[in-house]
């Protein structure tokens, strides 16, 4: 379930070419403070899945809700 929410998550990432420096920039729509920037593509999709991660991880250690993406939703349970 949580690759498939990471995968459906980096398929809505949209990516650009900066015209300053000609580096990559990549960002995921409803997800907020999730970006990456990096000299090709490659490391920029990279970086951009590892920041995802660190989202996602510090959202459910704040208790904090994700976004659905394509009908999928990541929800926390409460253990006693």
């Amino acid at each position: 379930m949580l690759t498939d929410y990471l995968n459906a998550a980096l398929r809505r990432a949209h990516y650009e070419i900066l015209p300053d420096d000609q580096t990559f920039y990549g960002e995921i729509p409803d997800f907020d403070g999730v970006y990456a920037n990096a000299a090709t593509l490659e490391d920029c999709r990279t970086e951009l899945a590892e920041v995802l991660e660190e989202w996602i991880l510090f959202r459910v250690s704040r208790n904090l809700p994700l976004p659905v993406v394509d009908g999928l939703e990541l929800k926390i349970k409460e253990v006693a």
